[in-house]
């Protein structure tokens, strides 16, 4: 009986991966590792450094001592590109938004942003253009732009001047939630939206794509916003998930999401689901 039960999981296993797969437009389901919810929570980022590939994790453990007791108290989806990493950080007073730096060589340097009047105070995502000299970032909520700012340590180079806003992402279309977002190339943008309610793209939780109308910059450029269907919701618990951080491995074209399982099974089957075209 035993091995019938583990033939029976496995066939079930191999249906259900290819029905999932499905769901996400132009993309299939290759693969998923468990994530830790305290360390790798929050978000990942592919790091490449002289030919050498890491995975870096965020999550509530990972923040630094110093920046916890200094206020910043959340860490959100981390971004890199050409050997350059950025963590966001957010904290609960409409402070400044803080941006982690490492360069390729290594060393770290805080970089701090000082909100707009109209600027929500959330800190989800960092991603960084091709070029290496802007950061795409994001606010949570129903939002219809994504702020773009000087990419710290390559564009933007003294931390202990105020990052400055630079220009938007204006969308077409509203969306809710966004907790991470990576390039594709210069003009498309992948996203991971928790957005718990459904009704601005007819399903929860969704994978959207961003086409840009040009590359960003100083000035503002047009986005529009694709649906690219719902995320995998698979646990032994039933609830509701959290839709975390994204990251996109250009070399190998690898798409990487974070889904957070509901109630007790989070500690137990939460995954980071791998994705290719």
């Amino acid at each position: 009986m035993r091995k019938l039960g583990i033939v029976f999981a496995a066939a079930l296993t191999a249906l259900l991966i290819p029905l999932q797969a499905q769901a996400v437009t132009g993309w299939r389901i290759v693969g998923s590792d468990n994530a830790r919810p305290l360390d790798e929570g929050q978000g990942l980022a592919t790091v490449t450094r002289g030919g050498a590939t890491t995975y870096r994790y965020t999550g509530a453990t990972t923040i630094p001592l110093d920046l916890l007791l200094g206020g910043w108290n959340h860490v959100g989806d981390p971004g890199a590109a050409g050997g350059w990493y950025v963590e966001p950080y957010q904290r609960d007073d409409r402070g400044a938004k803080l941006y982690r730096v490492q360069s390729p060589a290594g060393k770290w340097a805080n970089y701090k942003h000082a909100l707009e009047s109209w600027e929500a105070s959330n800190n989800s995502f960092a991603a960084v253009s091709p070029d290496l000299r802007w950061m795409v970032t994001g606010e949570w909520g129903t939002m219809d732009r994504l702020l773009v700012l000087p990419m710290p340590g390559v564009a933007a180079t003294n931390p202990a001047q105020n990052l400055p806003y630079a220009s938007a992402i204006r969308l077409n279309h509203q969306v809710r939630d966004i907790q991470g977002c990576d390039f594709v190339t210069a003009t498309q943008l992948l996203c991971s939206s928790d957005d718990p309610d459904g009704t601005l793209f007819g399903t929860t939780k969704p994978l959207l794509q961003v086409d840009l109308s040009g590359p960003v910059g100083s000035a503002d450029v047009t986005g529009t916003v694709t649906s690219l269907g719902q995320l995998p919701l698979q646990s032994g618990c039933t609830g509701a998930f959290e839709v975390e951080g994204i990251d996109y491995h250009e070399p190998d074209g690898t798409l990487r999401v974070i889904v957070l399982s509901p109630g007790l099974c989070l500690a137990i089957d939460s995954k980071t689901y791998r994705f290719q075209r």
